[in-house]
């Protein structure tokens, strides 16, 4: 029968984005999702920086 396959495995992940003027990140973890906002481009790039590496991260990814 047809339908729809959804992976189950919970992937880990920080992103950056911008828009309308502010500055966001989102950290998947353990499938929970957290999302901030920041004024200032710099703020957000250290806080996932940092993200990136307390999860142990390769890098994190701008949208």
């Amino acid at each position: 029968m047809g339908g729809t396959v959804q992976n189950t495995k919970t992937q880990t992940v920080v992103e950056v984005v911008e828009a309308c003027g502010e500055w966001f990140v989102r950290v998947v973890e353990k499938g929970k999702e957290d999302s901030r906002s920041f004024e200032l481009e710099s703020y957000a790039l250290a806080f996932a920086e940092g993200q990136r590496i307390r999860l142990n991260l390769d890098k994190f990814v701008r949208l």
